[in-house]
């Protein structure tokens, strides 16, 4: 059977899908009120409570306990078990979709989406990076890196948002074109991450040296490359470079993407990502938005591209490395470590960049977040 008729059943298939859960939604609608004061928390990006949820719901609780909280934290994969889980969390966040007044999400939500809601319920996108360093979404539809037109629009990609909550305006252009919004949209509030990293960094400092008190002495070096969609990304250079150097690397990869294979990586398993970034010297990575949390947190950062131009005829970028960071951007691991041996950073070049990405209050996102929930509750 041809590709292309295959695409044609699929895509029948999604708006077969679509129509039911329609009419389960109005169903749900017409026997389950709406609750004045139910705010509903839905993350794919962790089986527990994020960071950024955590602190918005903390503010809430903490200054209105009244407000009904409803929540529902759940990774994707390919795994049978969580398919399945998948599809019981989709009931379930129909029903209080269908009960809430305010809905607070951090990636595309198929039942966020596709559902026709009450116009009433207010959807706020808060995307989990902060910031567009790569394209995404609409920008990268039929690309190798990228969706499926055709099924991006029959699944309503990025559909019934009201409020997306982005970092400096530097970003607007980016958000606008990745989820197909008006900057009309976007709040330029920063992510509650923001403070939650301000605030405790020698904390997460303290605690990652507790779990690792070898190396207490030691100039960390964190290296957290972005997420590649389909491709297991070879790095066997730098980490060779920094062994041959003895220059203490710690690997941390995205949660959706583990490849490391190497005996001498340290991936420091029992410390999370932030208590890495909090306690080391330098951060190296290529297009994550990990290099905005770096700058927040003041560390010198460095860009290894040594899949420049393949990724961006693949994927393509909002922020160019090599336009934004010249000075520190490279395609060789010599040259990224040769910075760092040399003690040869561009620190204004890094202050420059600070002044354009990062937001204009630090340590205000929490605040704003929930004021604007709170806004919206009866």
């Amino acid at each position: 059977m041809s590709h292309s008729i295959l695409q044609k059943i699929y895509l029948l298939l999604i708006k077969i899908f679509k129509i039911i859960v329609n009419i389960i939604y109005s169903v749900f609608k017409l026997c389950i009120r709406q609750i004045e004061n139910r705010v509903l928390f839905i993350s794919r990006q962790s089986n527990e409570l994020t960071v950024d949820f955590h602190f918005v719901i903390e503010k809430i609780k903490n200054e209105y306990p009244s407000v009904d909280i409803k929540i529902i934290c759940r990774r994707f994969d390919d795994s049978g078990s969580n398919k399945l889980s998948f599809v019981g969390d989709m009931i379930k966040s129909m029903a209080l979709l269908a009960s809430s007044k305010v809905c607070v999400i951090d990636a595309y939500i198929p039942t966020v989406s596709i559902l026709r809601h009450r116009s009433n319920l207010t959807v706020i996108q808060m995307w989990h990076a902060l910031g567009k360093i790569k394209q995404s979404g609409y920008q990268t539809l039929d690309k190798d890196g990228g969706r499926s037109a055709s099924v991006a629009k029959a699944l309503n990609m990025h559909k019934n948002y009201d409020y997306v909550i982005a970092g400096g305006k530097a970003w607007n252009e980016y958000y606008c074109k990745s989820f197909n919004i008006d900057e009309a949209q976007i709040l330029n509030f920063g992510l509650p991450r923001i403070d939650y990293m301000i605030e405790n960094k020698r904390e997460n400092e303290e605690k990652f040296y507790s779990l690792y008190p070898e190396y207490k002495n030691c100039d960390v070096v964190l290296y957290a490359p972005t997420f590649r969609r389909g491709n297991e990304f070879n790095y066997e250079s730098l980490i060779k470079y920094c062994k041959d150097q003895n220059i203490t690397l710690i690997v941390k990869e995205h949660p959706n993407q583990q490849s490391v294979h190497d005996e001498y990586v340290e991936t420091c398993s029992k410390a999370s990502t932030v208590q890495v970034l909090a306690a080391c010297e330098y951060l190296i990575t290529d297009y994550s938005a990990i290099a905005i949390e770096g700058a927040i947190l003041n560390k010198k950062t460095l860009y290894f591209l040594p899949d420049y131009e393949e990724y961006i005829r693949t994927n393509g970028l909002n922020v160019d490395p090599m336009i934004s960071m010249p000075s520190s951007s490279f395609k060789n691991a010599e040259d990224v470590i040769d910075i760092i041996l040399n003690n040869k950073y561009n620190i204004e070049e890094f202050k420059n960049y600070k002044r354009k990405y990062l937001p204009e209050e630090l340590g205000t996102s929490t605040e704003k977040i929930a004021r604007l929930i709170l806004s919206k509750l009866g």
